[in-house]
C-alpha cells in the first residue's frame, strides 16, 4: 500500500477513520504542523498498513494529521520540532489496562505470597495505617515517572484518593481512567463501601468531561470483597453516571470455590445474571474462565485486562488468552500493582504474556508477535474503550505515541521489527514519549516529574513507614517481632 500524506476531516466510527482529502499544499506552502516524528520503522497498527519504512507522522495540537514516507511528510508539512527517526522505531503508546499506581510505595514489603493472604494480611492493614493523600501523590508520581520510561503513555487505575491520583496526571501528561476503590471494609479513605461509592461519585461529577487525558470511572473491588446488594448499587451508579467500571474479576481459585460455595456460580456468570455487564466493564485478571464465562464476555462486550507477572508471582494461574481472544473478547496487558509484580515494564508483560500462552497450550503459535503487541497497544485501547482514540498510529488519533532507539546490541541484526519488539525491547530501550501531542520525554529525560525529588520522597516515607513497622516492612505490618514466628 502506498501512504499519501494529506489533511483531512476525520470522523472515528468503530475504530475506523472516514477521511475527505483536502488539497495538498504545493513545497514552498506546507502546511504547519506543531511536531514531525520519524522512524526507520513506523509501526502503525493498522491492519491495512502495519509498518512503514523510512516514515513519519505529523501532528497538529494532539492529533495525528498525517501518516506515511518521511519524504513525503517533509515535503507537506513545516513542523516546529522534529524528533529524527534514524535507528529508531516509532509506534502507539503502550496501554496499561490494569494497576494500582500508588502502590509503589509498598514495593517489596510483602512478597512470596498468595493473593488473599497477601491481600487480607498484608497489604489491606497496611494501606488502613499509612496512606493518605500526600502517600498517594508520591506514589502515583513515582508510578507515572516509571510507566513514562518504559513507553506507557495511558493507564488504568483503582486506587484511593482519586482526586490526587487526577491532579498527579494532569500535572504528568499522562492518560488514564480513575477508578476510586469501592469496597466493604474500612480503607483508606472510607469506612466501608456505601460511603466509598458516594465518594466515588462526587469524584466523577468533579471530573467527568472536564478533562480531555482524565476519565473518571467506577471501582468496585471485587465480588468476594463487596455484597451482592453494594456490587447492584455500584452497576447502578455506572448506569446513572453512563462511566465503565473496572473490577478483578476470576483472578484466583480462592474467588471461584467462593462464590461457587455461596452462590453456586461463576463470578462472571453471578454478575451477568444481576445485570453487571449492562454498563462497560475492564475485568482485571480473567484467569478462570469456564467456557460458558467466555461466552458471556464475549457477548457482553467486556475487557480483560491480562496481568501475567502479577498473576505469576501470586500464583494465581495462567489466563487462557488465546481462547479470550479467538472468541472476540478484548484483550489487553497489565501490570497490576507494583506491590505484586514488583515493577511497571509494560514490555516485560509483552514478552511473558507471550511465552506463558506458548506454554500453556504446548503451540508455539499461540499469540504471535503482531497479536501481542496489538494487545499491548490497539487491543488494550479497545478492552478499555478507547479504541477510536488511541492505540494506532493514523490521521485523526490522538497523538499518543513512543520511539524506540535500535541501536543497542540487542537489536542486531533485524530480520523482522515486529519480532523484535515483542522478544528483544525492554523499557530502557524507549527513548522519546509524546502524549496527546506532548513530548514527555526526549533523549530518555523525563521532562514532567522532578524524578530525583520523587524519588527521595518515596524512600523518605518508606523509611517512616519501616520505622512504624519495627524495621519489619518485609513482614506482616502486624508484626514488630520476627517475621518468620
Amino acid at each position: 500500500m502506498v501512504f499519501r500524506p494529506i489533511a483531512v476531516l476525520c470522523a472515528a466510527v468503530l475504530g475506523a477513520v472516514a477521511c475527505e482529502a483536502e488539497p495538498q499544499p504545493s513545497a514552498p506552502d506546507r502546511a504547519a504542523v506543531d511536531l514531525i516524528v520519524g522512524g526507520e520503522w513506523v509501526v502503525t497498527m493498522d491492519p491495512g498498513s502495519p509498518v512503514v519504512e523510512e516514515g513519519a507522522i505529523a501532528i497538529r495540537g494532539e492529533r495525528i494529521v498525517a501518516v506515511g514516507p518521511a519524504d513525503e511528510i517533509d515535503a507537506a508539512y513545516e513542523a516546529r520540532e522534529r524528533l529524527a527517526g534514524e535507528g529508531r522505531v516509532l509506534m502507539p503508546g503502550l496501554v496499561n489496562t490494569h494497576g494500582h499506581a500508588a502502590m509503589t510505595i509498598l514495593r517489596g514489603i510483602a512478597d512470596d505470597r498468595d493473593l488473599i493472604t497477601w491481600l487480607q494480611e498484608y497489604i489491606f492493614p497496611a494501606e488502613v495505617r499509612f496512606v493518605d493523600e500526600e502517600y498517594v501523590r508520591i506514589g502515583t508520581e513515582l508510578a507515572c515517572a516509571e510507566m513514562i520510561r518504559g513507553g506507557t503513555t495511558t493507564f488504568v487505575d483503582m486506587y484511593y484518593f482519586p482526586d490526587a491520583v487526577a491532579q498527579v496526571v494532569e500535572q504528568c501528561g499522562m492518560r488514564a481512567l480513575i477508578a476510586p476503590t469501592v469496597i466493604d471494609r474500612k480503607s483508606p479513605d472510607a469506612d466501608n463501601a456505601e460511603e466509598g461509592l458516594a465518594q466515588a461519585r462526587a469524584f466523577i461529577g468533579r471530573w467527568k468531561g472536564k478533562h480531555p487525558r482524565i476519565t473518571p470511572i467506577l471501582g468496585p473491588h471485587a465480588v468476594y470483597s463487596l455484597s451482592p446488594e453494594q456490587l447492584d448499587s455500584v452497576a447502578e451508579a455506572a448506569r446513572e453516571l453512563d462511566v465503565p467500571m473496572s473490577i478483578h474479576l476470576s483472578e484466583s481459585r480462592f474467588e471461584i470455590e467462593t462464590m461457587m460455595a455461596k452462590h453456586q456460580q461463576s463470578p462472571i456468570a453471578f454478575l451477568d445474571d444481576r445485570g453487571f455487564f449492562d454498563s462497560p466493564v475492564i475485568g482485571a485478571h480473567g484467569v478462570y474462565p469456564t467456557n460458558d464465562d467466555i461466552g458471556i464476555l464475549a457477548q457482553r462486550g467486556v475487557g480483560i485486562a491480562h496481568c501475567p507477572s502479577s498473576n505469576m508471582k501470586i500464583s494465581s494461574g495462567i489466563a487462557p488468552i488465546a481462547a479470550l481472544l479467538e472468541a472476540g473478547i478484548h484483550v489487553g496487558f497489565g501490570t497490576d500493582g507494583a506491590a505484586s509484580n514488583n515493577d511497571l515494564d509494560m514490555f516485560e508483560e509483552i514478552r511473558l504474556g507471550a511465552f506463558l500462552q506458548k506454554v500453556a497450550t504446548m503451540e508455539p503459535t499461540a499469540l504471535p508477535a503482531l497479536t501481542v503487541l496489538e494487545m499491548a497497544t490497539a487491543g488494550g485501547a479497545r478492552a478499555i474503550g478507547l479504541g477510536d482514540e488511541i492505540g494506532t498510529l493514523r490521521v485523526g488519533a490522538r497523538a499518543d505515541v513512543i520511539q524506540l532507539d535500535l541501536t543497542d546490541l540487542h537489536f542486531a541484526p533485524i530480520y523482522d521489527v515486529i519480532s523484535h519488539l515483542i522478544y528483544v525491547a525492554d523499557e530502557q530501550d524507549v527513548i522519546n514519549v509524546i502524549v496527546e501531542g506532548r513530548v514527555l520525554m526526549r533523549n530518555r529525560e523525563l521532562l514532567t516529574i522532578d524524578v530525583e525529588r520523587v524519588k527521595a520522597q518515596a524512600q523518605s516515607l518508606a523509611q517512616r513507614i519501616n520505622a512504624e513497622l519495627g524495621g519489619n516492612a518485609a513482614g506482616s505490618p502486624d508484626e514488630t517481632d520476627d517475621a518468620d514466628n
